[in-house]
This record gives C-alpha cells, sequence and structure tokens, in this order.
C-alpha cells in the first residue's frame, strides 16, 4: 500500500466515528426523495386499503409528513384530471401506483404507467390526467409542502404520447 496514501494517513474510518456522517432520518436530496416514493409504492399494505374512488372529484390522502415536506396519496377514475398548473415553490416526485395517467405538458404528453415516476422543480406547469378505462392510483411528494398550486389557461400539447417505460 503507499503511505502516502489518504487512507494510510487517516488510519481506520470506523475508529473515528465522530467523523461519519449520521445517517438521515429524512430526505433531503431529489435522490432521496424518489427512494421514498419507491419505498412506499413498494408497501402496497401502507397505501392500498386507504385509496378510495370518487366519481364527482379526484380523491386524495394525506399519507405521511416529514419535516418541510409531505406525501400524498390520490386516486383517479377514468376522465379525471388535475387542470394545467404548477406547484409554486415545490419541488415533486409523482409516482403511478396502480394503473395509467398521462402527463402533458406545452411540449410533450408521456403516458406513466405504473412504477413511472416523474421528478419536477418549482414553476414546473404540466396536467395530469386518467385517458384509460381502468382507475389510476398515484402518489406525490412535495418539499416543501404544498402551498399553493397556481392554475394556468395555455394548452398542453396534443393528445399524442410518449411512452414512458415503468
Amino acid at each position: 500500500m503507499n503511505s502516502n496514501s489518504d487512507l494510510q494517513i487517516a488510519g481506520d474510518i470506523l475508529e473515528v466515528q465522530h467523523l461519519l456522517q449520521p445517517a438521515r432520518e429524512h430526505p433531503a436530496t431529489v435522490a432521496e426523495f424518489v427512494g421514498l416514493a419507491r419505498t412506499i409504492a413498494a408497501d402496497r399494505a401502507r397505501w392500498e386499503p386507504l385509496v378510495r374512488y370518487d366519481t364527482t372529484t379526484r380523491w386524495y390522502h394525506r399519507l405521511h409528513t416529514g419535516p418541510g415536506y409531505e406525501v400524498w396519496l390520490l386516486s383517479w377514475v377514468p376522465g379525471q384530471g388535475s387542470g394545467l398548473h404548477d406547484h409554486g415553490r415545490s419541488s415533486g416526485v409523482l409516482t403511478v401506483l396502480e394503473g395509467r395517467l398521462t402527463e402533458r405538458t406545452e411540449r410533450a404528453a408521456r403516458a406513466l404507467g405504473s412504477g413511472a415516476q416523474r421528478v419536477f422543480a418549482p414553476g414546473y406547469v404540466h396536467e395530469v390526467v386518467n385517458d384509460s378505462l381502468e382507475p389510476a392510483v398515484s402518489l406525490h411528494i412535495y418539499y416543501p409542502g404544498l402551498t399553493e398550486m397556481p392554475m394556468h389557461a395555455a394548452q398542453c400539447a396534443p393528445a399524442a404520447v410518449d411512452v414512458v417505460p415503468a
């Protein structure tokens, strides 16, 4: 081993516990929020019994909160949509848990199947719609927690979609 290597100089890193970063209890990066969404998606027993379908409006339920973020569970019957909107100062992760949704922006429309994820920054304008014949369920994580959802009047891309694999 090279005697000038950092490892040799520092010694055994496990001997200096005070220098190690403690594991985070809550996510703080985009990758960690995506990971949280995947973990929740995989735990069907946690969210599936809570799902309700409402034919008059989209159903939603706040599933979890953490320091500065919140996790929402939404259901979509065929034909329901969000309308064109952004999320104010919040970033987010959208994960399709069950069924199929279409995300439309001014540039493109994407079919999102079960397992598909979309990550967005503050000010990202989109519309989410259930264009299928079956109900759908999605998970949404917002950081910071969602305090506004301004609606927009402009139109999105036409109905032709790019398929995003799950």
